[in-house]
């Protein structure tokens, strides 16, 4: 069906794929984020998920505070309920800060986008690790941040930090398409087999 079609006309097919692909993403996300703050109460009052959100904050804590402490501040110290203190200010990560909400975006994400479940299978996990790791970085960004320039740590935390984890799950999922699948992925396929 596509060998009927010049160059061009497969170069705008690719280029109507691949759009299709960021809305695809786009409308997943959306949806997520409406759905998850529409029923955000409800999610929060299920015991296994606060469980699971406090027990990662405690694990993202752990390790943020033992960078910052071995690398970054020496001096800096703890307080109950995730609590690090540095340079006069302090971070607590709660729940909110767990990440789990990422982890259950990504989750829906890959499930929900095309592309072959043999890679899903691993490439789901390790997006969550990634995540993990990238938010005990935002933990330890912003102690640099009291440390060195603590009046920018709200600005930093809202507006550079918070966005930075949807950064890294668009990367994510740029190397997911342009690795294993989505429709632009499909429709090359499609027209190399065509060309045999």
């Amino acid at each position: 069906m596509l060998g009927i079609f010049g160059e061009s006309n497969k170069k705008q097919l690719h280029n109507i794929a691949s759009l299709i692909d960021v809305g695809t993403f786009i409308i997943i996300t959306l949806i997520f984020h409406k759905l998850w703050w529409h029923y955000a109460a409800e999610i929060k009052s299920v015991t296994a998920v606060i469980n699971t959100a406090n027990w990662l904050a405690h694990q993202v804590f752990e390790s943020s505070f033992w960078l910052i402490n071995h690398f970054i501040d020496p001096t800096a110290h703890t307080e109950p309920v995730n609590t690090i203190l540095i340079n006069n200010g302090y971070i607590a990560v709660n729940e909110s800060c767990s990440g789990l909400k990422q982890f259950y975006q990504i989750i829906v994400l890959f499930l929900l986008f095309p592309g072959p479940w043999k890679h899903k299978l691993w490439f789901i996990p390790m997006s969550i690790i990634i995540m993990h790791i990238t938010n005990i970085f935002r933990i330890v960004a912003l102690g640099i941040v009291l440390l060195w320039i603590p009046d920018y740590w709200h600005f930093i935390h809202d507006w550079i930090l918070r966005p930075f984890f949807y950064v890294v799950i668009f990367m994510l999922w740029v190397w997911w398409v342009e690795r294993f699948g989505g429709f632009g992925r499909m429709l090359r396929k499609r027209v190399s087999d065509e060309k045999k």
